[in-house]
């Protein structure tokens, strides 16, 4: 999933892919790195939401088919931040959690409700977790940037300062 604007032409945008997982905890610490690096990079750095539900988390691949709804509905990332910053509650309450927080965004929650229910985003989920388990990805989250895999499962720790390097040197290249 992909909702940031696209790069004036010419100029190619190093992309960020981050897989990640609405029920996991550990996604939610990744958001203050990922408000940093977009702090930081603006549109000079693509985010890229990649979905890896974990089977160990109940709600997560109907969070992702959500995720998916509402980036169709134009607020994608913003619905995403909004679960990964109630992941107790998704555990708790499950699907009725995820229409309710597309009705607090603004989006329509009686499509949300349908498209969790005729599963028509399911491809897309399960295109991501393939191609994660293809490159290696066993947990969440995990980034892939210039093709190199950092998994931040185990640890934050010093994988911000890591993307910052990369992006900086693919930055650097286009001069």
């Amino acid at each position: 999933m992909s909702d940031s604007s696209p790069a004036p032409t010419g100029i190619a945008v190093p992309v960020l892919e981050v897989w990640c997982e609405l029920q996991c905890p550990d996604c939610r610490s990744a958001l203050d790195d990922l408000h940093a690096l977009r702090a930081r990079y603006g549109d000079r750095l693509e985010l890229r939401l990649r979905h890896f539900p974990l089977e160990k988390h109940k709600h997560a691949f109907a969070a992702a088919q959500a995720a998916e709804e509402a980036l169709e509905q134009g607020k994608g990332w913003a619905y995403v931040e909004a679960v990964l910053g109630r992941v107790e509650e998704l555990t708790r309450r499950g699907e009725p959690f995820l229409v309710e927080v597309a009705r607090e965004l603004g989006l329509d929650a009686e499509e949300f409700d349908t498209a969790l229910i005729d599963g028509r985003h399911i491809l897309i989920v399960d295109a991501d977790q393939a191609e994660g388990k293809a490159i290696g990805v066993t947990g969440t989250p995990t980034y892939v940037i210039a093709g190199e895999r950092l998994d931040g499962g185990k640890s934050q720790e010093g994988l911000r300062e890591r993307i910052e390097e990369i992006t900086d040197r693919l930055l650097a290249g286009q001069d």
